[in-house]
């Protein structure tokens, strides 16, 4: 309850960016990483649940680091490709990417980035699809200032507040465009496991 209660707060003052709009803040040095880069593929998953479907999103890496893989998590929630994949492909493969530990695991959070059926199908009409590329992960400082007052909050469920900036690469039926994209997400990082996605913020409640 103590960490929900510290990421309930610093989530909310940290905010995010959902998957159709954008931010012009950058923050922290840069560091170029390509959509390539950041998502690689295999390691283990979380089990997927019942009856899922086939899915091009690629798996969570096996990553460690919770500012390395809130970098991959951040590509793969704003790559899509509404020309070969459904809404129930794309929500298939990123319930992967998900921790197994329901009392943490924020699912709505994270699906509500993808549009509604009938705005994924205006997609697909357009043929849209979307690469991305990270510049810099962060802890955000409400996130630090919460653990130097109380540093043992961190190893009841060791989820991190990770901040990504970075730009998504859109394309359609006759146009295209780049925009900037920031997201805060809750990843946990548990010692001796790979990396998995808690929630979105701001969302995260006590």
């Amino acid at each position: 309850m103590l960490i929900a209660g510290v990421l309930a707060v610093l989530l909310a003052v940290a905010g995010a960016v959902a998957w159709s709009t954008g931010s012009d803040r950058n923050t922290s040095t840069p560091d170029a990483t390509t959509d390539d880069s950041a998502r690689p593929g295999g390691g283990p998953a979380s089990p997927a649940p019942s009856g899922t479907v086939t899915t091009d999103v690629p798996q969570p890496p096996p990553i460690a680091d919770p500012l390395a893989f809130g970098r991959a998590a951040a590509v793969m929630l704003w790559t899509f490709d509404a020309r070969a994949a459904s809404r129930a492909q794309q929500l298939a493969g990123m319930r992967t990417w998900m921790t197994s530990e329901t009392k943490y695991a924020d699912w709505d959070s994270v699906q509500a980035q993808v549009p509604d059926p009938l705005l994924w199908s205006r997609l697909k009409d357009n043929a849209q699809h979307a690469t991305a590329i990270t510049r810099e992960a962060h802890f955000p400082s409400a996130f630090k200032q919460a653990l130097a007052e109380n540093p043992s909050a961190l190893t009841e469920a060791y989820i991190y507040a990770v901040t990504v900036t970075g730009t998504q690469q859109l394309a359609w039926t006759g146009g295209g465009g780049v925009e900037e994209r920031q997201v805060t997400l809750a990843v946990q990082c548990r010692p001796g496991t790979d990396c998995r996605l808690v929630a979105i913020a701001p969302t995260v409640a006590p």
